[in-house]
C-alpha cells in the first residue's frame, strides 16, 4: 500500500465514529453490528459481550469484515473503508490493558465504567487488516481502490 493510500485509511479509522462489523455466524450468515471502536495504527479494537454471538461467532471463525465511513453531505463526497481481516479475543493481560488504554483514550468515559462489575462481562477483540478497499466518490461515483496490508 502507498504512503498516501495508507494515509488516507487512517484517517477514515482516525475520524469515524462507529464502524459496522459483520462476522460469520454458525448458520454460514454473516451477522452485521454496529460498534465503537478505538484504533493504533490499523489494529482496531472493539468491546463486546463475552458471550454475545459476535464472540461466538469470532471463537469459531475469525473472518470478519467492517466498515467505517466519514459523515458526508453529498453523494460526491463518500469517503469510507470496507476491510476484510482477522478478529481474536484478547486474553493476555498486557493485549487487554493496550486495547482497555486505547478505548479510554478515545472515550473517557469509560474510565467511570470501568469501575462497575459490568465490565467482567465484556472483552476487547483486536481486528487485523488483511485486505482494504478504499471508498472515495470523490474519484467518481462508486470509485474504489483494492489493497493489500
Amino acid at each position: 500500500m502507498d504512503k498516501s493510500t495508507e494515509q488516507f485509511v487512517l484517517d477514515i479509522i482516525e475520524h469515524g465514529r462507529d464502524l459496522t462489523l459483520a462476522t460469520v455466524r454458525p448458520d454460514g450468515y454473516p451477522q452485521a453490528t454496529t460498534v465503537s471502536y478505538a484504533s493504533d495504527g490499523m489494529r482496531i479494537y472493539v468491546g463486546i459481550g463475552k458471550e454475545s454471538q459476535k464472540a461466538r461467532n469470532i471463537r469459531a471463525n475469525s473472518k470478519v469484515s467492517l466498515t467505517i465511513n466519514e459523515d458526508y453531505k453529498s453523494w460526491n463526497d463518500i469517503k469510507g473503508v470496507s476491510i476484510g481481516g482477522t478478529a481474536r479475543v484478547l486474553e493476555a493481560a498486557e493485549d487487554v490493558r493496550h486495547a482497555a488504554e486505547c478505548m479510554i483514550k478515545r472515550y473517557p468515559q469509560l474510565l467511570e465504567w470501568t469501575k462497575s462489575n459490568q465490565r467482567d462481562d465484556v472483552v476487547f477483540l483486536e481486528i487485523q487488516p488483511q485486505v482494504v478497499s478504499v471508498l472515495d466518490y470523490r474519484k467518481g461515483f462508486g470509485h474504489t481502490d483494492l489493497v493489500h496490508v
